[in-house]
């Protein structure tokens, strides 16, 4: 399986929280010439991940923290492409827990300087929805079709069970960003409303493709529908996080990254 476009090296691989990249946080340190540095506040892995150079960290939560993740990784380790992962609520009436949402757009859904500017417009850049690198994305699509086929499947029956996960679906769209969490239906609603083409909610993805879009450098972002953003939102993140999302990053890497 190819796309015909080579991978930037190093990538920069980033995840909010430890329990959606545990994974590979695990396969890197296993690799003898994997060096950690400490920046920022931050850990990053920097070696081989299933033969390629990356650069591995966790960003923690919110967009001021995304930015400067992926900053450093500009500045400092000089990736030639960023990989987001991690969980998001759905905000597609179709999307479900479990189903996986590729960006091909990013939108800070709590921006508003308007009247000055438009209402979600990055002030001064004219945008405000910025975009994901096609190449990398039509890398990621052909991995998350291969997990699906059969990673998913290697995915613990409890678990699958308790969550309800029965055959999830790959989405590509929309994702939308802020610093806040989405767990209640009026909130859902509302954000429904006002972005009705929105197909899942975090707190990192659109700031990651502003600093990407600012320095000229490739993105992509992916992330596993982990609740439905709505009042049992607080209940269904946690056992998500503990239980399955470790293991769709996982997966999903690897292919991506091996092309396998």
């Amino acid at each position: 399986m190819s796309t015909g476009q080579p991978l930037a090296d190093p990538l920069g691989l980033v995840a909010a929280l430890a329990q959606e990249a545990a994974g590979l946080i695990a396969e890197m340190r296993a690799e003898a010439r994997t060096e950690l540095v400490r920046a920022g506040g931050r850990d990053f892995h920097v070696g081989q991940l299933f033969g390629r150079p990356c650069v591995l960290t966790l960003a923690r939560i919110g967009k001021v923290a995304a930015a400067t993740t992926a900053t450093a990784l500009i500045h400092r380790f000089d990736v030639g492409a960023i990989l987001f992962t991690g969980v998001a609520g759905g905000a597609g009436q179709h999307v479900r827990v479990g189903d996986i949402v590729l960006g091909e757009t990013l939108l800070q859904h709590d921006l508003d300087a308007s009247p000055i500017f438009p209402r979600w417009e990055v002030p001064l850049s004219g945008l405000s929805r910025f975009a994901t690198d096609p190449a990398l994305s039509e890398r990621l699509e052909q991995a998350v079709a291969g997990f699906l086929a059969e990673d998913f499947l290697r995915l613990p029956e409890t678990s699958r069970a308790r969550l309800g996960l029965t055959r999830p679906a790959l989405h590509k769209g929309l994702i939308v960003s802020g610093d806040r969490f989405v767990n209640g239906h009026a909130a859902v609603a509302q954000l429904r409303a006002d972005l009705p083409d929105a197909l899942a909610i975090e707190m990192e993805g659109a700031a990651v493709a502003q600093v990407c879009h600012d320095y000229g450098v490739p993105c992509a972002v992916i992330r596993t529908i982990s609740d439905a953003a709505d009042d049992s939102a607080h209940i269904d993140f946690p056992v998500f996080l503990s239980e399955v999302a470790s293991h769709y990053s996982y997966a999903i890497v690897r292919r991506f990254l091996t092309g396998g």
